[in-house]
Formats: structure tokens, sequence, C-alpha cells
């Protein structure tokens, strides 16, 4: 087992590092921000993610686990240093890699003996070569060091069963003696037939971004798909659901809806584009995916409007802040580009999410929070569904009507069943299939 360093303790970050740890290897997580690092001393997670608290605690208690903001002692007393800092998208698009450089230089300023730099963060090509350079530019020691490119592929609310039980893993690299220490480390899920990708460092970085790309596409397909269902009566979900059904398609991400959002896709999809800029390629469906799902949340206010008649003036409930269920992320989520919209057409607006309120009270004004569905739907003109979480899946909305001001629901995550919604006297509005009025 190794002795592991990880920078940065965001989503990435610690899931990797508490997974890690998991597998038996003793891991101190490092970040520069002090109040993260005490409250991970008390094991105290600081996000929503399923069954991250558990594993986290575990570990702590088993002494594999540890937290620090003191970098430069992380990098010398380990041996592998997964770097899991953030790769914001800069206002023109880019993924910004100041993050990286830093964290390369601190490996650089403390490389003390044999290691193996491994990214984990969401880079474009080229970035592997660049950590590469600082390190050997900012060392004066000579010890010998290797870049690893080990892209990560979890999804905000699964990430932990998505470490312990990935598709694959994908190892970019130049040296034997890495992908040696990479085998070992991965050596509990190779161990369970876990398919392992071993390729140069530039294909790896190039799989993240590919495959984040298409499934961006995919979401904004059938999207497009939906709009046209709209305005011909045909049901979105039914044309989906035959096509899944196409092994050559597949049925993932085929849900039609608001669009995407969170940490990923628009990031790296613009990211994307903007490497294929730099290469003198224009990158035709990849943008056009973008534009699409931008577009999408404009219909959706657009459906709004149309289900009420014009909003100004009028009460309506949004039910689902965070960009997708079982996280608290708000990170270009649809609701917030939807809130906004409807607020500046004049709509009161009472929200309601079952755990992302707090960071939603930092990003949202002008709107009341409520403490539950029903709260937010009393005295509504109409109640819009953003977040398909479970919880609204199996309301009371025999309730949900009768404290509602007019019985209009607009479903953009297509939730519910329009002929279930018109039997209990509902005014339905979805993505993609006909409407439902009483």
């Amino acid at each position: 087992m190794y002795n592991i360093c990880v920078a940065g303790t965001g989503y990435v970050g610690l899931v990797t590092g508490a997974c890690l740890a998991d597998f038996g290897n003793n891991v101190v997580c490092v970040d520069i921000d002090e109040s993260k690092i005490e409250r991970l001393k008390q094991s105290e997670v600081p996000f929503y993610e399923p069954g991250l608290q558990e594993i986290v605690k575990r570990n702590v208690e088993r002494r594999r686990l540890s937290f620090s903001t003191d970098v430069g002692k992380g990098i010398e007393e380990s041996t592998v240093i997964f770097v899991a800092v953030g790769t914001p998208m800069s206002p023109e698009g880019e993924a910004d890699l100041s993050y990286v450089e830093m964290v390369a230089r601190s490996v650089g300023e403390h490389l003390n003996g044999y290691k193996v730099v491994v990214l984990k963060s969401t880079v474009p090509a080229g970035t592997s070569d660049l950590v590469e350079k600082i390190i050997g530019e900012t060392s004066t020691t000579g010890h010998d060091f290797d870049v690893v490119s080990n892209p990560e592929f979890l999804r905000e609310g699964s990430a932990v069963e998505d470490f312990m039980q990935p598709d694959r893993i994908v190892l970019g690299a130049s040296s034997e003696r890495a992908l040696k220490v990479m085998r070992e480390i991965y050596r509990p899920l190779i161990l369970q037939d876990i398919p392992v990708v071993e390729t140069d460092v530039k294909t790896s970085e190039m799989i993240k971004y590919a495959s984040n790309a298409f499934l961006a596409t995919k979401i904004s397909f059938i999207n497009e798909i939906a709009n046209i269902c709209e305005r011909i009566g045909a049901d979105v979900s039914v044309v989906a659901r035959a096509m899944g059904l196409d092994q050559r398609i597949g049925p993932r991400f085929l849900r039609a809806g608001a669009g995407y959002g969170g940490s990923c896709f628009p990031k790296d999809t613009r990211a994307l584009v903007k490497t294929a800029e730099s290469l003198g390629y224009d990158l035709k469906i990849v943008k056009a995916a973008i534009q699409v799902n931008d577009q999408q949340r404009l219909h959706m206010i657009e459906l709004i409007e149309k289900a009420l008649e014009s909003v100004a003036g009028k009460t309506i409930a949004v039910l689902g802040l965070a960009f997708k269920p079982d996280t608290d992320d708000l990170r270009e989520a649809p609701s917030l580009d939807i809130a906004s919209g409807l607020l500046a057409r004049g709509a009161k607006l009472k929200v309601y999410d079952p755990v992302a309120m707090e960071q939603a009270r930092a990003m949202l004004e002008d709107v009341t929070f409520c403490g539950d569905v029903f709260d937010a739907v009393r005295d509504t003109d109409g109640a819009v569904f953003v977040t398909e979480w479970n919880e609204f899946r199996d309301l009371d909305l025999d309730k949900v009507k009768d404290l509602m001001k007019s019985p209009t629901i607009i479903d953009c995550r297509n939730i519910y069943e329009p002929a279930r919604m018109k039997e209990l006297g509902f005014r339905y509005f979805s993505v993609g299939r006909p409407s439902t009025e009483e």
C-alpha cells in the first residue's frame, strides 16, 4: 500500500482520497482552505454526497485518512500525489489551470524522492506536459518523477459508487514504472475485472472531454426532439424509450428536460471548443449542443408563460434547485436561469429543494425560501418542477392541488404521467409531451 497525497478536497478530491484510504492506503487530503480542513478533521463533509460521510468517518477512525493545510509536508511524505483541484471555466470559456500549476510548483519545491504525479482534475490535452515542465523547472534536487493522466468519471449523487464500481479505469503514461504503481493502487478494482485502458497521456486527457461532450450532445439532441414533439403532439418519452432500445444508441441520457448543468458538462464542453479553436478547428457539433442547452432554459420559461398565460404578478413555486438529484450543487443549475427569468418577467417565487437550500440562499435573491413542498405550493398560481428528486415522485398530489390557488403544474423533468395528472384535475404541462388542461 502507498502513502498518497490528494491535493484538493472538492467532490473529486475528497471522494478519491476517502476511497483510496478504503483500499488500505495511507491518504492525506490537503487544501489551502483552512475552514474546510477543520470541518473534515471532524469527519464533517462540506457538501452533500450520499455515502461519503460514512466512508470518511470510517477511514479517519482507522487512521488511514487525514487532512491538512500543509501541502509541502503532504507531498514530501507521499510517493503518489493525486491532483484533484478545480479547473473552473475562465470568462473566455477556457479551463483555468492556475490551481493545477500551483500544485505542480509545490511538487517541484518539495520533490525529495521519486514521485508519481496523477492528474485527476479535468484538463485539456497537453496539460500533463505543462505539469511535467513546471515540476522540472521548479525542482532543484534532480529526483525522478512521472506524470500520469487518470481522469475521473464521477457523477455527483453517485460518486462513491462510481469510484468503487467504475465502467473503466483510464491510465495515460509514458513510464512503465509509473504504470506499475497505478496498477497496484487500483488492484482492488482490477481484481474485479474492471476494464483498464492504458494509453499515452494526451489520449487519456482527451477521453474525459470526449466522453462528457458526447453525453452533453445526447442530452441536447433529445431536447431538440422534444421541442419538435411539442409542436406536433407526439410523446418524446416514448420516442426516447424506442430509441434507447436500439443497442447502438442505448437508453441513458435520453430524458428530455430543462437541459444539463453542474460542474462538468457546461465547463468541459466549452473548454473542448476552446481547445479546438486554438488548433484552428471549428467543433460544430459540440458548439450546437451548448447552444441548444442554453436555449432549452429559455424554452422552459416560455413553457411556464404559456401554462400561466403570463407570469407577471403570479406566485409560482419552484421545486428543485440543485442541477440534479442527490446533490446540493447549484453550479450551472437550470433552476437559477429559470428563476431569474421568471423574476425578470414580474413573477413572485417560492422555492424549495430537499438539500440545496443553504447554497440557494447565497445565490437567489427576492424569493421566498420554504421548508417543504406543501409550504412552497400553498396559494400559488402554478408549480414548476425543475429537479427530479425522488421525494417529488411520491407526493400527496391531492394535498398539493388543495393548497394551490390554481392547480397548474409545469414539469420540466417529466416526473409525472400526463394521464394521471389529468385524472387528478391538474392543468399539466411537460417537456415534449402533449399538455393536459382541464
